[in-house]
């Protein structure tokens, strides 16, 4: 009996998570998207690490690679990023093959989901 109990409490929990997730969450598009990122640095998650990605108001953003510079060919890059078609794209100058990247957005408080137009997707963090 003590098990079912436990059983039902978790599953209700996990259900009122998922709600508050879909009601906490928002698509981020237009001058929204550019409000979420311009000025600000971004922690891109990844498995080997933290990619801190600074977004500068005039449209330029810079990385530092840190201990990931094996896995991204250089230690620092600087690119462009703009907003188009609701999305956040992207171009560095030598990170990721110099291809543009476009990404849709949804926030949670300081955390970003992002999916990237090949499917690739993750989780992010705005600093400041």
């Amino acid at each position: 009996m003590r098990f079912v109990i436990v059983a039902v409490a978790a599953t209700a929990m996990a259900v009122n998570y998922a709600i508050a997730d879909d009601v906490g969450s928002s698509k981020l598009q237009g001058d929204a998207l550019k409000k979420a990122v311009a000025g600000k640095t971004i922690n891109l998650a990844t498995p080997l690490g933290t990619l801190p990605i600074r977004f500068r108001m005039n449209g330029t953003m810079s990385g530092t690679a840190g201990e990931l510079a094996t896995y991204t060919g250089s230690a620092a890059d600087s690119g462009r990023w703009w907003v188009s078609s609701e999305k956040l794209c992207q171009r560095w100058q030598t990170w990721l093959d110099r291809k543009m990247h476009c990404f849709t957005l949804r926030q949670e408080g300081r955390v970003v989901h992002w999916v990237r137009d090949d499917g690739l997707s993750g989780k992010a963090t705005i600093v400041r």
